[in-house]
């Protein structure tokens, strides 16, 4: 199915930790940049990293099947095999996940696995997978 690309602004603190975060860890190619932003091709989507420190801050939480999921996150939906080798990339990093690789809502209609974890400024992401794609908004 082709669907159309989202693109998403974001603050950062530092763009040599966002280009270290979400170049090196992440994979994310880089696009254009300047001394103010850099674009990442993340997953076929345009994500970009704007210098803006005084925009970065904590992010409110709601409770979602017993866990605080940040309010304010993005990430994207991955196939199961590509979710498991970034957890595990993840894992080797040392990263310290807000909501470690899980499966949520097990047994119900749109049970996924699930992580989530901050950039170095403070932006939550959540990559998740689905084992049918059907089950994406499922009810």
């Amino acid at each position: 199915m082709d669907i159309p690309r989202f693109h998403l602004a974001f603050p950062v603190r530092d763009l040599a930790e966002a280009r270290a975060f979400y170049g090196r860890l992440l994979g994310c190619p880089e696009g254009r940049s300047s001394e103010d932003w850099v674009d990442f091709d993340f997953h076929g989507h345009q994500i970009v990293a704007h210098l803006a420190p005084a925009e970065v801050r904590q992010t409110a939480t709601n409770r979602v099947d017993g866990e605080d999921v940040p309010v304010r996150h993005f990430g994207v939906i991955l196939s199961l095999p590509e979710w498991e080798v970034l957890a595990e990339r993840l894992e080797a990093a040392g990263t310290k996940f807000i909501i470690p690789p899980q499966v949520r809502f097990k047994g119900q209609a749109g049970e996924q696995a699930t992580m989530f974890f901050l950039d170095p400024s403070g932006n939550a992401l959540e990559f998740k997978a689905f084992a049918e794609d059907s089950m994406v908004f499922a009810r």
